[in-house]
């Protein structure tokens, strides 16, 4: 299992391009004293933001993400973005399976396999969501799920791609502003779930794939969570949409 410490974010919808310029340039300053070989910081910003972030970014240091990608190269496909756009710009990583692209805007588990196939083809760093809704928890479905989108999403795919996959266990119904909070215990149980579907797939391979947790992370919260043993990282929400915040948040667990 990977030493390093991954902490990142997915701006969603809420940075226009000046704010994200500002706010990476203000993290790089703020960051700039931490040790790429030991924590991993990465920021998703909005489509339109992603080439000035990127060019402002040190790559070693704050990776640039992009929030999803379309599985074709070109096409008639208004409203989407190519992995060839994307590499253009210097893209790291690819965000794909986030719980709004699967229930708000529909994306089917096809839809997110050919876009993780194709990500992975183009080079890039896959960061595939996974996680289960409130009516799938009562109905103790959760391991059942998870398994099913691991295995839907990686299917095909060789025991070469760990290097270059991240998976984020994001509980549906501990998202958000109102998001509940997942108790340590029950994420570590699907951790552990999630390991071991990745060890059936791959073998030992499945061991190398870094785990990250997002779900109304916060200051108070964030250190029980990396004490579980599978945990690598966090996929942090709005709690890192102040630079500052962030950073305080960032040197605090780096020290720990």
């Amino acid at each position: 299992m990977t030493s390093k410490l991954y902490l990142g974010t997915n701006l969603k919808m809420y940075k226009t391009n000046r704010d994200t310029a500002e706010y990476i340039s203000l993290l790089s300053a703020l960051t700039g004293d931490l040790d790429p070989d030991r924590l991993q910081l990465f920021v998703i910003p909005s489509f339109p933001a992603i080439a000035d972030a990127s060019r402002l970014a040190d790559h070693r240091r704050i990776q640039i993400g992009a929030q999803n990608m379309h599985w074709a190269e070109a096409g008639p496909f208004t409203g989407e973005v190519s992995p060839l756009m994307l590499r253009e710009l210097s893209v790291d990583i690819v965000e794909l399976g986030h719980s709004e692209r699967r229930h708000v805007f529909g994306e089917t588990e096809e839809m997110i396999r050919l876009k993780t196939d194709s990500a992975l083809r183009h080079g890039f760093t896959v960061l595939l969501c996974v996680g289960e809704t409130a009516g799938e928890k009562e109905a103790g479905r959760m391991d059942e799920v998870l398994r099913g989108q691991l295995a839907a999403a990686l299917d095909g795919l060789s025991p070469e791609c760990a290097d270059r996959l991240w998976i984020a266990y994001e509980p549906v119904w501990a998202i958000g502003a109102h998001g509940q909070q997942a108790e340590p215990g029950y994420a570590g149980c699907r951790f552990r779930e999630i390991r071991g579907a990745l060890l059936r797939l791959w073998g030992r391979r499945g061991e190398e794939v870094p785990l990250l947790f997002g779900g109304s992370v916060n200051a108070e919260n964030a250190e029980s969570y990396l004490q579980l043993s599978e945990v690598n990282g966090l996929f942090i929400g709005r709690s890192a949409w102040d630079a500052f915040r962030f950073s305080e948040l960032i040197h605090s667990l780096a020290e720990r």
